[in-house]
């Protein structure tokens, strides 16, 4: 099994979140604080520095106020997506 923390897979989890964060107006700072968590553990997450674990990806869908399955349905989604590197 390959590492997952640096796969293609991985890193668009990791796209999502940054997006939905930005999306939902918040700065690293926001959700870190909404998750009572330190800065650096958003920012470690959105840099690849520091895997999700799937509690924690439910916490952070929480706190932007998302629903996780229905997150976790569109990550699926688009890592099954073919992508220009696929052809």
């Amino acid at each position: 099994m390959k590492e997952t923390l640096h796969s293609i897979e991985y890193t668009r989890v990791v796209a999502k979140l940054v997006k939905m964060r930005t999306d939902a107006g918040m700065t690293q700072r926001d959700l870190a604080r909404a998750l009572d968590r330190e800065n650096s553990f958003v920012w470690r997450l959105e840099t690849g520095r520091r895997r999700l674990d799937v509690i924690e990806f439910y916490w952070v869908c929480k706190a932007l106020r998302r629903d996780a399955a229905v997150v976790y349905r569109e990550l699926i989604e688009e890592i099954l997506a073919p992508t220009a590197l696929d052809a």
